[in-house]
Order: C-alpha cells, then sequence, then structure tokens
C-alpha cells in the first residue's frame, strides 16, 4: 500500500478531527491555531511518529525508527518562525533536523482538542466521568467540561489521577477528605476566567488542569472549588496517545507513539 502525505493527513482528518473543527472553535470563541500540514515531504510515507510536542528528540526519533513523517499536537509552527538555524531554539532546531531529512509535519491542535473523543473529552473519561456538559460548544464536540463522577474522597481522586495519567507532578488544593462528586476539566492551557466562572457556576466540587495562573488558583479555592493541577503533558498525552492508536491501523505504514517521560 503506497501512502503519502496526503493521504495521511486525509486519514487523520476522517478518524480523528477536521482542521475545519480548529477554524470553527478559533471563529466562535476568538482563539488562534496553526494546524495542518506544516512541513511538506516527497515520496511514499515509509512511518509515522507521533508525539504530542515538535521537539529535537521527536524529530531525532523519527530519524532512529525511519520515520518520514511526524504528527503533533502542539503546532511546530504557532507564530512567524523568523529563521531556522541549528541553535539553540528548539523548534528551529527539530525543523532543520525533519528538512535535512526529508521528514514532513502535520500539527493537529486545537481540533484535537476539542472532537467528539479528543484530547478534551479522553480527559473527561481518564477522570471518571461519561457525559458533560461543554463550555465552548462547537457543530461536534468542543472544549471545556462539566460533569459528574462517582463520588471519591478527594485525596483518593488525586491518587486515582496520578496513576490512571502516569503522572507523580500534581498540586492539588482543598481539604483532601471533601467528597468529590462533580468536576470540571480542561485538557491543555483551558483554565482561565471563563474556564473557572464555568466551574463555579456549575457547582463544580473540583476543577483538574493545567498551568493556572496564581490569581485563578486563589480564586477558585476560596469560591469553594478545589483546584487539581496536573502538567500540561500529562492531561493532553493520555487522549493525544488514544487518539493515535485509533489511527494507526488506518495508514497502513509502520507508526509509534513517543512519550516523553520527563514533561509527565
Amino acid at each position: 500500500m503506497r501512502v503519502k502525505l496526503k493521504d495521511a493527513f486525509e486519514a487523520i482528518e476522517r478518524v480523528c478531527a477536521p482542521v475545519a473543527l480548529s477554524d470553527e472553535l478559533c471563529a466562535r470563541y476568538n482563539h488562534y491555531d496553526n494546524s495542518g500540514v506544516l512541513v511538506e515531504n516527497e515520496g511514499e510515507i515509509t512511518g509515522v511518529l507521533f508525539s504530542l510536542d515538535f521537539t529535537p528528540a521527536a524529530a531525532e526519533e523519527a530519524v532512529k525508527r525511519g520515520c518520514n513523517l511526524i504528527v503533533t499536537h502542539h503546532p511546530a509552527i504557532y507564530h512567524g518562525q523568523k529563521r531556522i538555524t541549528p541553535s539553540n531554539d528548539l523548534i528551529s532546531r527539530a525543523l532543520v533536523t525533519c528538512i535535512k531529512n526529508g521528514i514532513g509535519v502535520i500539527s493537529m491542535h486545537l481540533n484535537f482538542d476539542s472532537a467528539e473523543e479528543g484530547i478534551d473529552y479522553f480527559l473527561m473519561k481518564g477522570l471518571g466521568g461519561t457525559q458533560a456538559e461543554i463550555m465552548d460548544k462547537l457543530s461536534v464536540g468542543g472544549y471545556g467540561r462539566l460533569y459528574e463522577i462517582p463520588e471519591i474522597k478527594f485525596s483518593d481522586f488525586v491518587k486515582k489521577i496520578g496513576k490512571t495519567f502516569n503522572t507523580k507532578r500534581i498540586f492539588a488544593y482543598g481539604d483532601p477528605t471533601r467528597r468529590i462528586k462533580k468536576v470540571a476539566s480542561f485538557c491543555g492551557a483551558g483554565a482561565d476566567e471563563s474556564a473557572g466562572g464555568f466551574a463555579i457556576e456549575g457547582g463544580a466540587d473540583v476543577i483538574v488542569s493545567a498551568d493556572f495562573a496564581h490569581h485563578m488558583i486563589t480564586g477558585l479555592y476560596y469560591n469553594g472549588v478545589n483546584v487539581v493541577q496536573m502538567t500540561h503533558y500529562a492531561s493532553e498525552v493520555y487522549g493525544f496517545t488514544r487518539m493515535a492508536q485509533k489511527l494507526i491501523p488506518e495508514l497502513g505504514v509502520p507508526a509509534y507513539v513517543y512519550i516523553d517521560e520527563q514533561l509527565l
């Protein structure tokens, strides 16, 4: 089976999430994104490496495994890249490796976050939820979820997160004996003021996300919402991996998921 870049891209859009979903989220809620084919290559795809981040380590892993396509979540090029040199700029270094070795790059960012069964959805599933009220609703899926889980003590909820998401880097704020049954969660860096308001107004016992600003933590805590702060990586690689595993059988070429254990 001969697979080219456009074939892989079409499979990703069909099985996981189209870039149009990112465009819809940006248009409706004033976000910014840069998803799609960001580095083109020619010829047949020999292998695909899935990596949440676009890093020199991921690019080198692709070379090592004989992959000439990397699929990332975080965009390989987000804002304007002024120069591409083998310098200390991590993105630039990774781009140099890809260009020298004929490696294409597809980045699927906000569309993977907000897909009906996307990264934000899988964060909810990992935390014990099944059906949710969505904050930023789209024609399909959306971002930010509020839902009920089987009642659990807060300290046990935090331990369960560590085990489920394979992470030890968790900050937890709130009474460890409190009973938790309603959760608001936002994958990645989505815990802004609107997310906090969504959690408070929805009666959440706890909010789970990453990259909280200090004023958000204090505001939530003193409004009666416990806070769990995961690493950005741990909150997203769980769902990204499941999306990759769903897609791999459709690609028809060797494919691997690269996990950066240092970021969990």
